[in-house]
């Protein structure tokens, strides 16, 4: 009979929390890694890498690196910042795919605007796809993967 009388009441909070819509915390979304990724230019291949993306507030940051072969002097390295809502990690964590905005500037102080998608493929990773306009009239477009990352 204890028992009855203490988990009557454990479970309608859990219910009345449930039903007041409060959500999981959403930290398990902190870090996130991508996959190096690869596009093809005119006679030869850009490559990016990035070390794990980390959130902080309304978005996530990483350094990158920009290999083009086989014109190596366009190599370049810098940051990249990528805007994320927590309403955008909501929508990722229920399985939909989510588009996102950024920018990122290279050890030269050169800005790049940043526009993709992520589409989860299970609760951990997903296809991730990237454009980068480094000019008016070149853009790099970046398929690859992702992954979150433990703390």
């Amino acid at each position: 009979m204890f028992r009855l009388k203490t988990l009557v009441p454990a479970a309608a909070i859990a219910i009345s929390a449930f039903a007041r819509g409060e959500e999981a915390p959403l930290s398990r979304y902190d870090r996130f890694t991508v996959e190096p990724a690869e596009t093809s230019i005119y006679i030869g291949s850009v490559s990016l890498t990035m070390p794990a993306f980390v959130r902080e507030g309304g978005f996530f940051s990483a350094t990158y690196a920009a290999r083009v072969f086989p014109f190596f002097f366009y190599n370049e390295k810098g940051r990249i910042w990528i805007d994320y809502s927590e309403e955008s990690l909501r929508q990722l964590e229920q399985g939909e795919t989510v588009s996102f905005t950024g920018h990122a500037r290279n050890d030269s102080g050169e800005e790049r605007r940043i526009e993709g998608r992520a589409q989860p493929v299970d609760a951990s990773s997903g296809k991730i796809k990237v454009r980068i306009f480094v000019s008016k009239h070149i853009e790099l477009i970046f398929n690859t993967t992702y992954r979150l990352a433990p703390k």
